[in-house]
């Protein structure tokens, strides 16, 4: 694509029309912007838009676009196209921070991302120059331009926050530490100065304070792998600074928004992490000023008010304590009664109330409710903050702490009992006190694994949530009905099996209450307490104990999907996938309904996937309802199909990226269950399926490759008979598969199903090309992967055609090829092989080289014959050989690269290990000893002379024991 104004033009009117809502004008502008991806000038003319574009929606549309374009094609993946030519990624690098700089705040934002994006690809190896061009923007005095190098340092040094330590990583922050540090705090030093200077100027306030923050996240960045000898060295300037900051008030900043957090209560907020970090991390050196911030951060938590727009600061400064008040050696800080009264009363009880605006949460977002409380989201919550400050205090007191707040839960349970319809929330913070008094560890899997043993939580459970359970009125209190669901899922670890099991109808009838937080929390505590485990590693829960309730079960979960604000609920989709599992065959009568109420479901979300976990665990429960039914009834399988393929013909015309795998791996689960031959509707669909625009997409390959198999297996004769011409390119697939180190295993185990399943005759004019293909791999690069793939390969082509014509192609392709394999290969990496089955095949291969393969016996390859032997008794008895050399970096199957669709594996779409040899051979080790024994009669005397004189002393003491095992001896 040349830089000129035609293609301006047109990109512009592409990247307009991206912003359509009609689906008919949007996708195929989508479709043609991923077309000229891979185009030279292509990012450069989205750079070049998004600064001289007249028209500001088009500017920030091609920053987004660029940005994204960014984060999908720079990584470098190996065996994967490069899309960004280097000229290109040269010129990108040369603009983009004086693009950034010079960008509207809009613009650079996505700019700013797309440098960390860059950053964590390039830096500091392949961009040395980048951080001495951001810190020489900080002499500009321009605060537009310092705000926008802070944002970008803050996008590339957060992630030193959750990396693993490394050789690589300390070398790269010493290196942004010497360059950066000694400026940033002179910046530090500077803005707080000009803060002074422009006290009374209200706009040069919000800019200053926005850099102090963003100083301030930095700061909590280069100090969170280690404390950096810089900052030990300035530590006073440092903390001086903050305990200023935490403690000033500037009436100009106040903001009269009682929702969003201003400047002022963000910086206080970040310093209030940042002395967190110090006083867990490197609490000796930070002992002088730790008593100052802890009578700051009290100050200001007991002078804080209750609005919104404090949460952040408060949780923080709570954190803050508590993180604290965990440490040994501050343990005298706190121990005075009246100091932990004062912090159960001031700090604790008031930020467990429920207020108005949790209130409106609960009631009108929903979603973000659920999100905060159940699943402990990064926005922490007042309530969350005050409950870790809990079980920090409990660590060391926890008798006088749960004395102090027994009084605090009788008292309120006494409120509401005197007035339960305005004093609700009187109980609602009594429950939750009480949740977070119990709980002293927890777990996703388990909920409260370890609860404090002074709380009786069967004895609150009787009294206090089980009357708000049976109440006959669903939508009355909602929030006590949704704190009680919670508490049978929290504690269902700690509370007896008949409680539960008293729970459970009650929890059914809870799937139509209104209040989406009380439905989701209801099907959340079903699929929880479906998953626990019994003392014999059964459900602890089981289907016979849910024969009473299982109509008004299934019933009420697809209701509940039809509640406003559910209908795509991934609790409920969660939960209807765990009540199948859990039910099996009890569902088979209803499963007419639920297949067209899940096809319907399925239908319409396909015209817009947007919650992938709901998505998922749709596919989930289709692919349940096939085998538990097809397992009862094995012919019901056609209806299924009847049913799921309208909708899957849809899916793959409109080519829905997100669902395109689901459909591959719910039609081969569909294909493994016939039992004859493959019906003619599949192989239409056949030639379709090696399009090759559908293996470039990294997400479609493992489930296509399973179908693939699945075709061969079940009709791997029909190919051959009507299909031959297709051959050729089921090949091309193997030969694409196997050139990439990323998907090689993929492209072995559709050779082994074409070795296993189609005829001789279809393939043989194949096979010579086959092994050359290996064997170029094999001299480009050889990875431990791929040599265990290609020894599977190998020993299953001998079992398969016979050691012979093993023998014979390897020397058609080279004289004397075949002892190098056995020689370089075979002997000394069989025992990388790793899984039953795959040693078994390679069992069975050696030992039919060893005695069935005329060549071995008498020529060059005899002197392989005994180290072969010794190789497969090591396969045997030796533990597995996992070691990896050191130059070949692990290559991770999972990896794909930006945000393609990866592929997501269905657990219940699940294929059943298949043994290629079966009962053939049930027991290698015998096989070998019988194999043995045929060879020695049909040539007396040879096999123990070369037993005795080659075969280490161990060995031959295995070999006996397996020749006694099958009751033969060696002549």
């Amino acid at each position: 694509m040349e830089l000129n104004e035609a293609n301006l033009q047109t990109l512009t009117e592409f990247l307009r029309k991206t912003l359509d809502p009609d689906p008919t004008v949007r996708r195929p502008a989508e479709k043609f912007l991923e077309s000229v991806e891979g185009n030279q000038n292509y990012p450069i003319l989205l750079l070049t838009l998004l600064e001289k574009s007249q028209d500001n929606v088009i500017r920030v549309c091609a920053a987004v676009t660029f940005k994204n374009y960014i984060k999908r094609n720079w990584r470098c993946v190996e065996d994967e196209p490069n899309k960004i030519s280097d000229a290109d990624r040269t010129a990108i690098k040369a603009n983009i921070v004086n693009l950034m700089l010079s960008s509207p705040e809009q613009i650079q934002k996505q700019l700013s991302d797309a440098i960390s994006i860059i950053g964590r690809e390039d830096f500091p190896q392949k961009w040395p120059d980048l951080l001495t061009e951001m810190v020489n923007r900080f002499q500009s005095g321009d605060f537009h331009i310092i705000n926008g190098v802070l944002r970008t340092a803050h996008s590339l040094f957060k992630r030193y926050r959750h990396e693993f330590k490394s050789n690589e990583l300390w070398l790269e922050i010493k290196l942004v530490l010497d360059t950066f540090a000694q400026p940033l705090t002179e910046l530090f030093k500077a803005t707080i100065e000009l803060c002074q200077t422009h006290a009374s100027d209200v706009n040069a306030l919000k800019i200053l304070f926005s850099s102090l923050t963003l100083i301030s996240k930095l700061f909590y960045s280069l100090n969170f792998q280690d404390l950096p000898e810089f900052f030990e060295d300035n530590m006073e300037t440092w903390m001086t600074n903050f305990h200023n900051l935490l403690t000033l008030d500037n009436k100009l900043l106040q903001t009269d928004d009682e929702e969003e957090a201003g400047l002022l209560e963000l910086l206080k907020s970040q310093i209030c992490d940042n002395a967190a970090l110090y006083a867990q991390k490197y609490d000796e050196e930070f002992q002088p000023y730790l008593p100052r911030f802890v009578t700051d951060i009290w100050n200001l938590l007991v002078t804080t008010g209750q609005e919104v727009k404090y949460d952040l600061l408060v949780s923080n400064a709570i954190q803050f304590l508590a993180s604290v008040c965990e440490r040994p050696h501050y343990k005298h800080l706190f121990e005075d009664q009246n100091t932990l009264t004062s912090i159960c009363e001031k700090v604790i009880v008031p930020n467990m109330e429920f207020r108005t605006a949790d209130e409106e949460a609960f009631e009108d977002n929903s979603e973000e409710y659920i999100r905060r409380d159940l699943e402990g989201s990064d926005i922490d919550t007042r309530r969350r903050a005050a409950c870790d400050l809990v079980r920090g205090l409990c660590k060391f007191f926890e008798g006088p702490v749960t004395a102090i707040f027994s009084g605090y839960v009788n008292s309120m349970l006494t409120e509401y009992a005197k007035n339960p319809r305005v004093n609700w929330k009187h109980k609602d913070a009594a429950i939750y006190l009480v949740t977070s008094l119990a709980s002293k560890a927890q777990t996703q899997k388990h909920g409260i694994t370890q609860a404090n043993e002074l709380v009786n939580l069967s004895e609150f459970f009787v009294n206090h949530i089980l009357p708000d359970l049976k109440s006959p009125n669903v939508n009355e209190f909602p929030v006590l009905k949704a704190d009680a669901i919670k508490y049978v899922m929290i504690f269902r670890s700690q509370l007896p099996k008949e409680q539960l099991l008293q729970a459970i109808p009650l929890l059914v009838n809870y799937l139509q209450a209104e209040s989406i937080v009380a439905h989701t929390y209801t099907a959340h505590a079903l699929e929880r307490l479906f998953t626990m485990r019994g003392p014999n590693n059964t459900t602890l829960i089981t289907a016979a104990e849910m024969a009473p309730f299982t109509e008004q079960l299934l019933n009420n979960l697809f209701k509940a999907l039809a509640l406003p604000g559910s209908s795509e609920n991934e609790y409920i989709m969660k939960a209807i996938m765990r009540s199948f599992s859990l039910l099996q065959e009890a569902i088979v009568p209803y499963i007419p309904t639920l297949i067209s109420q899940l096809t319907q479901k399925l239908l319409v979300v396909s015209k817009n996937p947007s919650k992938p976990h709901f998505n998922h665990y749709l596919f989930e429960s289709l692919c349940l309802s096939v085998r538990i039914t097809c397992k009862a009834n094995p012919t019901t399988v056609s209806s299924f199909e009847e049913a799921l393929f309208p909708v899957f013909t849809e899916i793959l015309q409109n080519d829905v990226q997100e669902f395109v795998p689901y459909v591959f791996q719910v039609m081969s689960l569909l294909l493994e269950m016939h039992s004859s031959a493959i019906p003619s509707s599949y192989m239409a669909l056949f030639p379709h399926l090696l399009q090759p625009v559908l293996w470039e997409r990294t997400g479609n390959i493992p489930p296509l490759v399973r179908l693939l198999q699945a075709y061969l297996h079940k009709g791997g004769s029909t190919i051959a008979s009507t299909a031959a011409d297709k051959i050729p390119g089921l090949l091309g697939v193997f030969q694409k598969l196997i050139a990439s180190k990323a998907n090689d295993h993929q492209g072995f185990y559709l050779l082994n199903s074409i070795i296993e399943h189609m005829p001789v005759e279809s393939i043989t004019q194949y096979r010579k090309q086959i092994f050359i293909l290996l064997f170029q791999r094999l001299q480009n690069s050889k990875t431990t992967k791929f040599i265990k793939s290609f020894l599977v390969f190998i020993n299953l082509y001998c079992v398969k055609y016979g050691a012979i014509a093993l023998q014979e192609i390897f020397d058609s392709i080279q004289p004397k090829m075949f002892g190098m394999v056995l020689e370089k290969i075979v002997i000394p990496e069989v025992q990388k092989v790793s899984g039953q089955i795959e040693k078994k095949i390679c069992a069975v291969g050696i030992t039919k080289i060893l005695t069935e393969c005329p060549a071995m016996m008498d020529t060059d390859y005899t002197k392989l014959w005994t180290p072969l032997l010794q190789a497969l008794i090591g396969l045997f008895e030796l533990p597995e050989d996992d070691s990896i050399p050191d130059d070949e970096h692990f290559i991770d199957i999972e990896d794909t690269p930006g945000y393609q669709t990866a592929f997501s594996q269905l657990a219940f779409a699940g294929k059943k290990e298949h043994d290629p040899i079966g009962d053939a051979v049930s027991n290698p080790k015998i096989h070998l000893a019988q194999s043995l024994h045929k060879l020695s009669t049909a040539c007396p005397g040879r096999v123990p002379s070369m037993l005795s004189t080659s075969l280490n002393a161990e060995a031959l003491q295995f070999l006996q024991g397996y020749l006694q095992a099958a009751s033969v001896q060696l002549v």
